[in-house]
């Protein structure tokens, strides 16, 4: 039967933290890398890389927006950890009984430099999902009910690799911004299957109201990117927005799924090609215009 771990980078940071927290910006992104990050070798790895892959430099974006209002968020990281661990075992025990989540899962907790709260890949050579303290405690989602819904969110991905027998490969689709689409909202849809009812990473009434009042002109922006070959990254994460309003793609791709999923089962949904996934997040798209 499969099973899942926990990685729980949490004290080393802390020792980390206690040496930092009173030198210069500069000197505490520095540390982070060869004394926090050099036991964890692959995860700095993946988050240099990451934003390596954006053209960004990553000691910029620490400096800045990072390393600045980590003792603010201290408590609400601190919160989040203490919860995460029962969460992340209790969701992946719901995955396996409501939609037959078969495979191993390493959960790796930590303190990034701003690459997500959530990150479905693979780790030590396993499907991992890192769960970045710093984004949690920056969004607000501290609490056991937000937590809940983003570790179903990252199983959901997770599952998708795997329904799909494509790991490595599936970064790679998610370059194309409609199969990005796609892959975000089928995440939604997993997490609410798991959590047995209906949610948008946690987003309040207002804005999902927003979004459906606005679905035509979303859609309408999304395709204009797509045939411009303009990145579609404001309509994701929390650091852009359009009109005001955050992750609203997330909306986006929920509703895209959910088209699909008509007289299919998830798995099905799943596994349809990356061909198949263009046409049908194309054809959704134009339905939504005037």
């Amino acid at each position: 039967m499969s099973t899942h771990r926990i990685l729980d980078a949490w004290d080393d940071f802390l020792r980390f933290w206690r040496a930092a927290a009173d030198l210069p910006l500069p000197a505490q992104v520095d540390l982070w890398r060869t004394a926090y990050m050099a036991r964890y070798p692959e995860l700095l790895h993946k988050q240099v890389e990451d934003y390596d892959s954006q053209g960004v430099d990553w000691r910029q974006v620490a400096a800045e927006r990072i390393f600045p209002a980590l003792p603010q968020r201290l408590p609400r990281m601190e919160a989040a950890r203490d919860l995460l661990p029962h969460i992340c075992a209790s969701i992946y025990e719901r995955a396996q009984a409501a939609l037959g989540l078969d495979f191993d899962v390493v959960f790796v907790i930590y303190v990034g430099i701003g690459c997500g709260a959530g990150w479905a890949t693979q780790y030590e050579g396993q499907p991992a999902c890192l769960l970045g303290l710093e984004n949690i405690a920056a969004e607000g989602w501290h609490t056991r009910e937000r937590l809940e819904g983003l570790v179903a969110h990252e199983l959901g991905h997770l599952a998708h690799m795997a329904w799909r027998g494509e790991w490595g490969e599936f970064a790679e689709h998610e370059r194309d911004p409609l199969f990005l689409l796609y892959s975000e909202g089928f995440a939604v849809r997993y997490k609410e299957a798991v959590l047995g009812g209906a949610g948008h990473l946690a987003q309040d009434g207002e804005w999902l109201a927003w979004c459906a009042a606005h679905r035509q002109t979303l859609a309408a922006e999304f395709l204009r990117r797509v045939d411009n070959g303009e990145a579609v990254r404001d309509f994701f994460g929390s650091w852009y927005e359009m009109q005001g309003h955050s992750q609203t793609g997330y909306y986006l791709g929920r509703e895209l799924v959910g088209d699909l999923g008509r007289g299919r089962a998830l798995r099905d949904v799943a596994r349809m090609s990356v061909g198949e996934v263009r046409e049908a997040a194309r054809a959704f798209l134009h339905a939504a215009l005037p």
